[in-house]
């Protein structure tokens, strides 16, 4: 809750900060009493929220559970709530009036919006009315910090019990993670002699002291040592409590009363366990540790002997699984399915001799399993309570239909919930409402790291970290914190190695929900049975069923992501008129042909997302959302910008542009739109994709000194010096593509100096004397490079060898010659190589020790490439060999007298398309080489993945 309260201070302190005040001008005299009086007594306010953030970030970990505390927080969350309506509503006003410019008419709206501004003032005292009825029913309800140590007794004992029924668990119940115990047996009875520390990391609900466990209670493995102890860490531990425990464990109790350790501090006990440890071979379990400070105190307590010692972390967190030594860390996965089946059909049915389930359960288990996700915790518990359950279909379908309920609520399951909690509730304030945000995407989501950083960022969510960094990188540093506490897990990673798309568990989620719900942060519509929108929800995410929902008092919904996809566009600019003070307004994938009329009135918007629908028009009113940061039209069939979109000072990324191959193989696959009027005032724009290059537009680039990400079509011979002049202004500038007009355009870049920062280059266009330039030997930080419809006549390969840091190379008609060599030493660390529509190679030759990391080879169209290149056979890291369209003698020899120099390759696959010339690849016949089989199957597919970068 104090994280509603944080959100709202970061509100409040932007609003003072950045002095929306003066944008109303000075020509409002009438006002400006009012003005000057609200901004006083908005600071006031600020002060006393800041007293009750610090209050309930220090009574929160105190008082879990206690129902009258949590209903003073929900007071409070009301009072925030308020406070942000004000704050919005003066941005709407100010934005407002400013996008007047008649002056006459701007004198009408002063008047007309006098009794507005004074409603704002009446409604700040009310604010502070209430907050000193929070203040005095605090004190009437006793509602207080506590004694450290003595309020959290019960949550403290409540962890440690869970952790101990993983601890008293049986060996049967060791389902799956077979490698990773055999890993840890191996080590815990290695000859080493140095101490030792191994850490077991994973999310809660893993098993990961049910592992350790196993070998703590394990004769052979305990035998070894001399002595061992096992100490759970809880979340507001003591060291002295720990140190006694360890001690206790160590020595009989006749000892431990003749030491007198009870009334030793902290460093005598530290000395104490030192001495005892010195001269013997011992095995210590730290069990649940949550920070890295929690390890310094150990680890000058648990001597270094040389005794072949051991020490055995489990942890959510990597960063503390990083204290381990190098290679000694042990990540457990989820189960795989059959495990999982496995697993829950030994506690369901352990009544049952064979502990199969009975064919009529069989949809519901199966149904219950996946929900699970292979969680071994809720599969257990799951499990466990059914088996007390009749084996009735009717007793098992009600128990699934209200899973998600009895996991929040049922005595029987909850428990599962405060330990999935557990994670949530150790994160700071910052990265929870983002977490929670991760949430409101659908089941089993693919989350896609721009996407979530740009919703973030529009959200209010990030934090700024300094002049030298984005927000931009700062949520996906976001990103990074909440994959090394477990949290959220990388479903794909992009050829580079980064992260391109998260997912986060169901029970994660659910759990999730439940606290977003209550702390009335968001509402997902459709799902886990919520088919009701209060008047409460800030933010609304609507996943099915779209056409029953009934939004009440809807002036408070901010944020609106639709996810629907069937529900008719009348009924999308029939909601839409709902959400004056929208922030952020997603309609991805909605069937409409044109803007809805009210989003021009949207004042507050910071994020609208029309990407994936048929509009095709962007209105000239549009130039009133000076609040708007990030404007999406992808494959929109928009193809012209009105010169009022270069009003939106404020905006950070515009994505404009239409694919028209898949396949990338006919030259204008991408179009763009034209930007009319002067974009110099676009000072913030960090991402602009695709524009027509005009000369005026090429010229005024060069204000756009924050530029990341920049993508231009139709280049002309004449506009490239004055590219390259505004391009050099750009000192972030990561990505860069630029298309030539036409197939038959020229473009000379052999007198330009490269762009030191460059990562990602896309080139499309014939090159001058069929030569590369010689800028391409100062590419040293690229890590993707495609050149397409170059039509070079010297092999190319040699110019790019020394780019040392290249992951991607991705080349397309680039070379009219017929040999390409590729020599010992060059790409280390290529991982991706593309060649194709190269209409005369004959050869490509391949030599030992070149690209030794080479992970996938795609081969496209190469009509006179008859054999396949022997050199492959040396490229033992390839483990994917894409081929699409390649001559019929190349296919017979791969399958036949060629065959043992792919042998090693695992997954071997060749396309044939429906339309080769056209590229637009959309039928596919498809050999598929796994190992020692073969299938040909006929499939429809889009297999690209359709971004200028990713």
């Amino acid at each position: 809750m104090a994280d509603t309260l944080y959100l709202v201070l970061r509100k409040v302190a932007l609003f003072l900060g950045e002095a929306a005040l003066e944008e109303l001008g000075t020509e409002l005299v009438e006002v400006a009493s009012v003005r000057t009086d609200f901004e006083y007594r908005m600071k006031r306010t600020e002060s006393e929220l800041v007293i009750l953030q610090a209050f309930i970030g220090q009574v929160n970990t105190h008082n879990v559970g206690d129902k009258t505390f949590e209903a003073w927080l929900g007071q409070v969350t009301n009072v925030a709530h308020q406070v942000e309506d004000i704050i919005d509503e003066y941005s709407f006003l100010t934005s407002q009036a400013a996008v007047i410019n008649n002056f006459f008419k701007r004198k009408f709206h002063q008047a007309k919006s006098f009794a507005a501004w004074q409603s704002l003032s009446n409604q700040i005292d009310e604010v502070q009315t209430r907050i000193q009825r929070i203040s005095t029913m605090k004190n009437r309800y006793a509602i207080s910090i506590g004694e450290p140590g003595k309020s959290s007794t019960l949550q403290n004992a409540r962890q440690l019990s869970l952790s101990d029924s993983a601890y008293l668990s049986d060996d049967a119940e060791l389902v799956g993670n077979a490698s990773e115990i055999e890993r840890l047996k191996q080590w815990l009875l290695s000859e080493q002699q140095d101490r030792s520390i191994m850490s077991i990391l994973g999310m809660g609900g893993l098993g990961k002291t049910t592992i350790a466990s196993r070998f703590y209670k394990n004769q052979q493995i305990s035998r070894v040592f001399d002595c061992y102890a096992w100490v759970t860490l809880s979340k507001n531990y003591q060291v002295e409590g720990l140190m006694r425990q360890i001690m206790k464990q160590l020595i009989d109790q006749r000892s431990h009363m003749a030491s007198g350790i009870e009334a030793m501090n902290h460093v005598g006990l530290i000395e104490e366990v030192q001495s005892y440890l010195r001269d013997k071979k011992y095995l210590i379990v730290l069990d649940d540790v949550w920070d890295t400070n929690d390890w310094l105190f150990f680890n000058s307590a648990l001597v270094r002997n040389n005794r072949g010692s051991r020490v055995l972390l489990t942890t959510r967190k990597k960063d503390v699984a990083s204290v381990a030594n190098d290679g000694f860390v042990v990540e457990l996965k989820i189960l795989p399915y059959t495990e999982a089946w496995h697993l829950f059909c030994q506690k369901a049915f352990r009544r049952l001799d064979d502990k199969i389930c009975p064919v009529n359960l069989r949809p519901w288990a199966e149904k219950i399993v996946k929900k699970c996700q292979g969680l071994p915790l809720a599969l257990v518990a799951i499990g466990s309570l059914l088996s007390c359950r009749e084996l009735e279909e009717q007793e098992w379908s009600s128990l699934h239909n209200q899973l998600s309920w009895q996991l929040a609520n049922s005595p029987e399951l909850s428990w599962i919930m405060s330990i999935l909690n557990l994670s949530l509730n150790d994160l700071p304030g910052y990265l929870k409402n983002c977490f929670l945000y991760c949430s409101l995407f659908p089941e089993d989501y693919k989350i896609r790291r721009r996407w979530i950083c740009r919703l973030w960022v529009t959200e209010g969510l990030v934090e700024e970290r300094g002049a030298g960094t984005t927000m931009e990188e700062v949520a996906e540093c976001y990103l990074n914190e909440l994959t090394r506490r477990s949290l959220l897990e990388v479903a794909e990673r992009n050829v580079h190695g980064r992260a391109r798309e998260f997912q986060m568990h169901d029970l994660v989620r659910d759990a999730c929900l439940t606290v977003a719900n209550r702390e009335k942060f968001a509402v997902v519509y459709g799902a886990s049975g919520i088919n009701q929108v209060t008047s409460e929800a800030r933010r609304l995410f609507v996943q099915k069923d779209a056409r029953s929902l009934k939004v009440a008092a809807a002036s408070q919904i901010r944020s609106f992501i639709l996810f629907d996809t069937q529900v008719p566009s009348s009924w999308i600019h029939e909601i839409s008129s709902n959400f004056r003070l929208i922030r952020v307004l997603c309609l991805r994938f909605a069937n409409i042909h044109q803007v809805p009329g009210v989003v021009s009135d949207l004042l507050n918007l910071h994020y609208l997302d029309l990407a994936h629908t048929k509009v095709n028009h962007i209105p000239a009113s549009f130039g009133k959302l000076r609040n708007l940061q990030v404007l999406d039209l992808r494959f929109s069939y928009v193809e012209q910008l009105p010169w009022e979109i270069t009003l939106l000072t404020k905006l950070r990324h515009l994505y404009v542009y239409m694919l028209h191959d898949v396949g990338e193989r006919i030259f204008d696959c991408f179009s763009a739109a034209k930007l009319l009027g002067n974009i110099c005032c676009l000072k913030n724009l960090q991402t602009l994709q695709c524009v027509s290059a005009n000369k005026d537009m090429i010229t005024q680039l060069g204000n756009l000194t924050l530029m990341r990400s920049l993508a231009i079509m139709k280049m002309r011979q004449n506009y490239i010096v004055e590219l390259w002049g505004s391009l050099a202004k750009m000192p972030s500038l990561g990505r860069l593509v630029i298309f030539a007009n036409s197939k038959d355009e020229v473009l000379n870049l052999v007198m330009l100096k490269s762009l030191p920062n460059l990562k990602f280059f896309w080139l499309r266009g014939r090159l001058y004397d069929g030569v590369l330039p010689q800028m391409f030997a100062s590419f040293e930080k690229l890590a993707t490079l495609k050149l397409d419809f170059c039509f070079l006549k010297k092999d190319p390969i040699s110019s790019f060898a020394h780019m040392l840091n290249l992951v991607d190379l991705k080349l397309y008609k680039t070379y009219d010659g017929e040999q390409l060599k590729f020599r010992a030493g060059w790409f280390p660390k290529l991982s991706s190589l593309e060649l194709g529509g190269m209409e005369h190679l004959n050869l490509i030759e391949i030599e030992e020790c070149t690209m030794k990391v080479l992970h996938t080879l795609e081969m496209v169209g190469l009509m006179d490439l008859n054999a396949v290149p022997r050199g492959i056979k040396h490229i033992k890291t390839l483990q994917k060999m894409l081929l699409t369209d390649m001559p019929k003698e190349f296919i017979d020899r791969l399958q036949g007298a060629d065959s043992h120099i792919v042998q090693h390759i695992p997954n071997i696959q060749s396309f044939e398309s429906s339309n080769s010339e056209a590229g637009n690849l959309h039928v596919y016949s498809v050999s598929i080489h796994c190992a020692n089989w073969s299938s040909s199957v006929l499939f429809f597919t889009n297999y690209k993945r359709y971004e200028i970068s990713s």
